[in-house]
């Protein structure tokens, strides 16, 4: 369990505040997802990668529900690890992203961060593998656009 705390406990808090939650509920719905699994009450499949994401976005979405509105992304706070990137890259590249519909936004991040083929997602997501790819090939399409005005002089 401490394993795949250490190897997905970062990247699932960065999803979970792509999909629109602010750090500090990101952190709490991850947390609360290992705690369950640290007490017996949910058992992990032979594929846990899928069920963590699907399980912290349920956990999320419940979560959105109950306080019955969209909790807006903050513009500087840093939420994507960058281990070897420029802070100022990060915060540009997030607001590419949030510039994205929420379906294409997770699409990526799911694809890029986590790793997740494109099968994985459309399995994870419950659609068709032809939704999931072109939500991937839209949102990298916008990306570069939106990246490549900010480069331009």
């Amino acid at each position: 369990m401490k394993s795949l705390y250490e190897k997905h406990g970062s990247a699932l808090v960065a999803y979970l505040c792509c999909c629109g939650l602010d750090f500090a509920s990101a952190e709490d719905v991850v947390q609360q997802l290992f705690l369950k699994l640290l007490q017996g009450q949910t058992v992990i499949p032979q594929t846990p990668l899928a069920y963590l994401y699907r399980a912290v976005r349920n956990a999320s979405l419940n979560l959105r529900r109950k306080l019955q509105r969209e909790v807006e992304m903050q513009e500087s706070e840093t939420w994507l690890v960058a281990p070897n990137g420029h802070p100022e890259e990060v915060l540009t590249l997030q607001a590419a992203l949030r510039e994205l519909p929420e379906e294409q936004r997770e699409t990526v991040f799911l694809r890029v961060w986590a790793g997740m083929t494109v099968q994985e997602i459309a399995d994870m997501l419950d659609i068709p593998i032809g939704t999931a790819a072109s939500r991937y090939r839209y949102a990298l399409e916008k990306l570069r656009e939106r990246l490549q005005l900010v480069a331009e002089p």
